[in-house]
């Protein structure tokens, strides 16, 4: 648990501007069991190195299996610690009980504990977008089959210019998609994968088999092998950029829904727009207007995160809260803006 994995619930802006599904992939609960999954896969790992005996890792994995977490305490050490995990080794510690309890954690940080958890968070996440993009390019692709000849009017500047078609039209709205589509299956690389350091990110703490656990670990959480990333957070900050660049192009589909469907234009109707509580005729585009300020949203957000790649020496507690503030919203924002856009476009109706 992160000081905030996401913004207090505000159920009746969420309704506009959240998603649920996205919210509930970083909750705390989601979070508490990516940390336990590194502790038994961690323990296993070691084992398997000896490290520590094949009794403790079965101890330590059985503890873990009928776990009750104290929230309240997990709290109060987050308070105290600015990290959730020493609170969390306590528990354990005394959960597993003697003669094992010492080895929950051998020889791990804080830190490994809460990057590996964020990935294998993340791992999931990454499945909801590329599935979520792709559905949006389905359902934009059947709309561009269905209206591909129908004559529109192109406009530069805000202003009229030439003539040419719906799918020219639909071309420039799919044509990103399918490069983030891309770029996002091809960052799982660099992005989904362990962090094993030790407290100052050098392995030291492993008796010289700090490899040899990484690799275990890797395999038994099914992430990439990577040296330590403490301290270097670039594929993180890079993930994030590439957020708002989805949310940046669903925004442009946005503004151009919002401006054709004007009731001066009307090239587009919207078969669910949004009531006014004083103009009975109006249809507002409010989905189409979401998405102009999500993006707009992320594209500051992002900006804020760049600032947490700059970590002092091995470890910045600053640079990494900020990166706890702002990455989760991010992520949200761009699960909402995807959602929104694919029901944008079951409303889209193009007029000649």
């Amino acid at each position: 648990m992160k000081p905030s994995m996401h913004a207090p619930r505000r159920r009746l802006l969420d309704a506009l501007v959240g998603d649920d599904g996205t919210e509930a992939l970083l909750g705390d609960e989601a979070q508490l069991a990516a940390m336990l999954a590194f502790e038994r896969a961690l323990a296993e790992a070691e084992a398997d190195a000896g490290l520590i005996g094949n009794d403790a890792a079965a101890a330590i994995a059985s503890a873990i299996d009928r776990f009750t977490v104290d929230w309240d305490d997990l709290a109060a050490g987050l308070a105290q610690d600015g990290v959730v995990v020493p609170a969390l080794v306590r528990q354990l510690r005394t959960a597993v009980g003697e003669p094992h309890g010492q080895f929950v954690h051998h020889g791990a940080t804080s830190q490994d504990v809460i990057d590996t958890a964020l990935v294998l968070q993340l791992a999931r996440i990454v499945a909801l977008f590329l599935d979520r993009i792709a559905e949006l390019q389905s359902a934009l692709a059947a709309l561009s089959a269905a209206s591909a000849a129908m004559p529109l009017m192109a406009h530069t500047q805000m202003q009229a210019a030439l003539p040419f078609t719906v799918a020219e039209k639909l071309r420039t709205w799919l044509e990103p998609l399918g490069r983030h589509h891309a770029s996002l299956s091809g960052i799982r690389r660099q992005l989904l994968v362990v962090q094993l350091g030790g407290p100052i990110g050098d392995r030291s703490t492993f008796s010289g088999k700090g490899v040899q656990v990484a690799r275990g670990l890797a395999r038994l959480l099914d992430l990439g092998i990577a040296e330590p990333w403490h301290a270097t957070r670039d594929p993180i900050v890079a993930f994030g950029s590439l957020l708002s660049l989805i949310t940046g192009s669903l925004g442009k589909i946005g503004a151009d829904v919002a401006l054709m469907a004007q009731t001066e234009v009307a090239s587009i109707k919207l078969s669910a727009g949004g009531g006014s509580s004083a103009m009975a005729h109006k249809s507002n585009p409010v989905n189409a207007e979401v998405l102009v300020a999500l993006a707009r949203y992320n594209a500051g957000l992002v900006g804020t995160l760049h600032q947490s790649i700059v970590h002092e020496n091995e470890r910045s507690g600053a640079a990494w809260t900020l990166e706890w503030l702002t990455l989760p919203q991010i992520i949200v924002t761009t699960g909402a803006s995807l959602r929104l856009a694919t029901r944008l476009t079951s409303q889209i109706h193009f007029q000649p």
